[in-house]
């Protein structure tokens, strides 16, 4: 299954989704993206600490937490819709969650270990899913989605926050 096999590009998730090739596999893209490739770069997530570009930002910490809060959302609502639930799942304030978090209290290594164990279970969770388990229709947050569109989502959610680092964290570590 890739991208080319979603029957719809849910809006908002969109921008996270087209991160990733369409042409890869789903199998594929959890392999090449995996937590150790995407924040593999621990050297300068040390050296960033607890600095950020601009007043009110998050720091390396809260963005590897809010990775994995957000892949266990996403996990979860794929859980829900390709088990046949058809209640909307319930959106998530992603700043709200931030602040309440410890985050700033652990290493970056502890949060990369926890990322790494939360995305074997994902991985695990997705590759046990039918064909028309990955591509059943469900509603979170009020819009239309499949397992597949929120696997593809999670993925590229991570490349979006790698991005994020290098355009604008690293810059501030030679300064």
């Amino acid at each position: 299954m890739n991208i080319k096999d979603l029957p719809f590009l849910p809006q908002y998730f969109d921008a996270y989704i087209v991160r990733i090739p369409d042409d890869i596999s789903l199998a594929d893209a959890f392999e090449q993206y995996s937590p150790e490739k995407i924040f593999g770069d621990t050297d300068n997530l040390l050296r960033l600490g607890d600095r950020v570009y601009a007043p009110r930002k998050w720091t390396v910490k809260d963005i590897l937490q809010h990775c994995i809060d957000t892949e266990r959302i996403m996990s979860f609502r794929a859980l829900c819709i390709s088990r046949g639930e058809t209640v909307s799942l319930p959106g998530f304030e992603e700043k709200t969650y931030a602040q309440n978090t410890v985050a700033a209290s652990r290493t970056v290594e502890d949060l990369l270990e926890e990322y790494k164990t939360v995305r074997s279970a994902t991985e695990m969770l997705f590759q046990h899913m039918s064909r028309d388990m990955i591509l059943r229709v469900g509603t979170a947050n009020n819009l239309r989605i499949t397992p597949l569109a929120l696997a593809f989502m999670l993925l590229g959610h991570a490349v979006h926050h790698k991005i994020v680092l290098e355009e604008r964290y690293y810059p501030i570590i030679s300064q």
